[in-house]
């Protein structure tokens, strides 16, 4: 399940210091990984809305995301078929000062909104980029019901975002696991 993680940060006059990602610690977690590559984007304005991605199997990839730099809101839909929880999501703002993750586990789509300008994240995988297995929702599909933080403005969007498919049509992709989505769990 999606789990939010905020890794202990340790300050003193210079700044702080914290461990972003330890193996053995969020295993006991219950966020299994082996992440294989880290991507970093950057947004320079607000209200820069990305996904709501995934990658379909064989290369289906789970997830760790932060925020570098500024505040986001972050998202994970259920998109696993015969889930109770289907189309339901959960959220969280990430952002640089408090160092909070979210874990989007396979079967999830991912997406996030930049609550300020200039904002960089950064998220690990578990698989390789497989552009024949690169997929997506729109972000506004209507059965989702999103509540995206916009505050009256309209997003910045890709052109690829803008075309993505419905949540009818990623039915059938990635199949339920028998663990419905509850609220968002606190990780490690």
């Amino acid at each position: 399940m999606p789990k939010l993680i905020r890794p202990r940060r340790f300050g003193d006059d210079r700044g702080w210091f914290t461990e972003s990602w330890n193996r053995k610690r969020e295993a006991a977690a219950g966020i299994p990984s082996n992440f294989c590559q880290d991507n970093q984007s950057c947004s320079t304005a607000k209200f820069t809305l990305r996904g709501l991605h995934f990658q379909t199997p064989p290369h289906a990839q789970a997830k760790l995301v932060r925020c570098l730099r500024g505040r986001i809101w972050d998202i994970a839909v259920d998109i696993r078929s015969g889930s109770p929880t289907f189309g339901k999501w959960v959220a969280a703002v990430l952002s640089a000062q408090g160092g909070e993750q979210l874990f989007v586990p396979k079967g999830f789509a991912h997406g996030f909104l930049t609550l300020e300008d200039d904002c960089e994240v950064a998220y690990k995988v578990d698989d390789y980029y497989a552009p024949e297995c690169d997929a997506g929702i729109l972000w506004n599909d209507p059965q989702l019901a999103i509540a995206w933080p916009l505050e009256g403005h309209s997003p910045v969007l890709s052109q690829k975002d803008t075309g993505l498919r419905s949540l009818a049509q990623a039915e059938g992709i990635f199949e339920y696991d028998g663990e419905p989505l509850a609220g968002l769990e606190a990780g490690a």
